[in-house]
């Protein structure tokens, strides 16, 4: 299915790459179908697009790229809304706020979005650990992760968007207000 998006333009969408929410995300609860953009370059950076509205997309990361220690524990009744036997049948994204100054760039740990890979029903679920930041600084861990990487992403979506090529480039290709608490919004640049 073809849709349009304001950051990426039209985009071919495979309907099985189609990400729904049950209570959407935090913030954005009406907002119940998404898919993840790759935009090909060697951030790993990824975007997840919102289905529902053209204008909404939000920047994510595995967390494991940057924090290889971090681990995410579901209660058993979070296990069974995603239909989820295991941790281990999901892939678990964080949402970044990207400001002005990319130097500034963080991961919100707190929350992560996991998602079933077998039935693509997902959440945004608020860790009940109390050591995870809502603003966790990365940048320097993730540039040193991309030095040492070399990978094709392609195999994560078959949408595919413009290129950028290191995480210094987001701040001109990716502009992102900086005033949102938990996750940006993209705006016109």
């Amino acid at each position: 299915m073809k849709i349009n998006t304001t950051r990426f333009g039209e985009l071919e969408v495979d309907k099985k790459d189609v990400i729904v929410f049950k209570e959407g995300l935090l913030g954005f609860e009406s907002l119940k179908k998404f898919f993840i953009v790759d935009p090909g370059d060697q951030t790993l950076i990824l975007w997840f697009q919102s289905a529902d509205d053209p204008a909404t997309a939000f920047p994510i990361i595995e967390p494991k790229i940057f924090q290889p220690e971090y681990i995410v524990k579901l209660l058993p009744a979070e296990l069974a809304s995603l239909e989820l036997g295991s941790i281990n049948d999901a892939s678990v994204y964080t949402i970044l706020t990207i400001p002005k100054v990319v130097t500034e760039m963080s991961a919100n740990l707190k929350a992560p979005i996991v998602i079933n890979n077998k039935t693509k029903v997902a959440r945004q679920i608020v860790l009940q650990d109390s050591k995870l930041e809502v603003r966790c600084k990365m940048y320097k861990e993730l540039k040193k992760f991309i030095v040492s990487y070399a990978s094709d992403d392609s195999t994560r979506t078959k949408a595919q968007a413009p290129t950028v090529t290191s995480p210094d480039d987001l701040q001109n290709n990716a502009p992102m207000s900086s005033n949102t608490e938990n996750t940006p919004k993209t705006r016109d640049a």
